[in-house]
């Protein structure tokens, strides 16, 4: 049975220049890729390697030996150019490792595993994520290994894969379910043999039917189903999801997990299966290169690593002068400033939009008007505008109250605001101020 989610809204999904374009897997090898050490939650990695070292595409060049962590790995055979700070995809400088290419397809021995799943312990399985270096695709950039352990050790009895991409413009996992299903299927397997489950479902919404019919064609008899759901945002929410899959509810301040249920994106489930059957780390990934000025949208196979300037030169450079471009989908993206900034492992699209373009109208003295559209469309039942008074005047401790903290930033309340108040902007600021808060407290 299909339940929905209270609130959410219908925004254009503005799909249609790229949900048919087949992932480009041939893109020219950067000249130089920039691997940021800090490409997922937890602890940074620690360089292995320094300046002048020959590097092979697939090697280890980043890790930690403690805390929350997931490896680094060249993307390119090359030369390690500089290991210094450089520009990440969330507005801030982190250590990178910068490798230069030699011309060579030189690569890491690769050691799949030939057995058949079953044969696979729920080690093995963590294991190996681990030393792939998987994190969340979805954009979480959690560490799938750490991801595993705990949803083990809690005894997880639902999986749920999600396909929705409710964000507009983005098409990369779509293509990932059309062109390759049997890879989502088998990484799926792999994490019901890993946390010993029955229940895993893909879930697609029915705005993408060929994903549908494909997956379904392909999961039949493996004992994996293919559940079809409303088109509405932000259905890829995690908590949204198990609302519309099982009817259960997360409570606040819970995880998925405390109500047994635990959420993967497609493609991780695909960089599972890759890391497992063909021993490759996860060093590429497809991105969506979309937006009103982008001259010729695509859905690229990238390589960590390589710089926004690359993509965008590949898909014929801007129809038009962009006025902002975003990594992400407009919703939950992030600003940019830089097209040297880097695509990251959590990198799903990047979007670039021409001025006056219709996408953002800004009022100066913009005042809340009491309409109440923003409570009513938020998926978490939170009071937006309340939240937005208290954080603009700093009292984060009234924001804590009202539970600021589920909070997903999905931007419905922004979306459907007639004053273009910057709610959204004003919830993160307290979320990330309310821990600062008690450490000085």
């Amino acid at each position: 049975m299909a339940f929905t989610f209270r609130g959410g809204i219908h925004p254009d999904y503005m799909k249609e220049r790229t949900s048919a374009s087949v992932i480009v897997s041939d893109m020219p090898k950067p000249e130089r890729v920039v691997l940021p050490l800090a490409q997922h939650i937890g602890v940074p990695c620690q360089a292995l390697v320094k300046v002048g070292d020959r590097v092979l595409e697939g090697q280890k060049i980043g890790d930690c030996e403690s805390g929350l962590c997931a490896p680094i790995h060249s993307s390119l055979t090359g030369i390690v150019k500089a290991i210094e700070t450089r520009w990440h995809p969330n507005g801030t400088k982190v250590l990178s490792v910068i490798v230069e290419g030699d011309g060579t397809d030189d690569k890491v021995e690769l050691t799949p595993f030939e057995g058949e799943i079953d044969d696979l312990s729920p080690e093995e399985i963590i294991d190996r994520a681990r030393e792939a270096g998987i994190v969340g695709m979805g954009g979480a950039a959690f560490p799938l290994h750490a991801k595993l352990r705990t949803a083990l050790d809690r005894r997880v009895k639902t999986v749920i894969v999600n396909g929705c991409e409710c964000e507009p413009y983005i098409t990369a996992d779509h293509r990932a379910m059309v062109e390759y299903p049997r890879f989502i299927m088998m990484g799926a397997a792999l994490i019901r043999r890993c946390l010993g489950v029955d229940d895993v479902v893909i879930c697609v919404e029915n705005n993408k039917p060929d994903a549908i019919a494909t997956l379904r064609a392909t999961c039949d008899g493996s004992g994996i189903s293919v559940q079809e759901l409303p088109t509405k945002y932000p259905q890829g929410g995690e908590k949204q999801l198990i609302r519309a899959v099982t009817g259960r509810e997360v409570p606040p301040g819970k995880l998925p997990m405390d109500i047994g249920c635990a959420v993967f994106n497609v493609d991780t489930c695909a960089s599972l299966y890759r890391a497992v059957f063909r021993g490759q780390p996860l060093i590429k990934r497809v991105v969506t290169v979309s937006g009103s000025a982008v001259a010729n949208p695509a859905n690229l196979l990238v390589r960590i690593g390589t710089p926004y300037q690359d993509l965008f030169a590949y898909c014929g450079g801007f129809s038009s002068d962009p006025y902002k471009i975003i990594n992400g989908g407009p919703m939950m993206g992030t600003a940019q400033h830089s097209l040297e900034t880097p695509v990251t492992k959590n990198t799903s699209a990047l979007l670039a939009f021409a001025e006056n373009g219709g996408e953002e109208t800004i009022l100066d003295d913009s005042a809340c008007i009491r309409c109440g559209r923003c409570v009513s469309v938020c998926p978490m039942r939170l009071q937006p505008t309340r939240l937005y008074e208290c954080a603009v005047v700093e009292r984060f401790d009234e924001c804590a109250k009202l539970n600021v903290m589920d909070c997903i930033e999905c931007g419905c309340c922004s979306y459907t605001c007639p004053s273009k108040l910057y709610l959204v902007q004003a919830i993160r600021m307290a979320k990330r101020s309310i821990p600062k808060e008690g450490a000085k407290k």
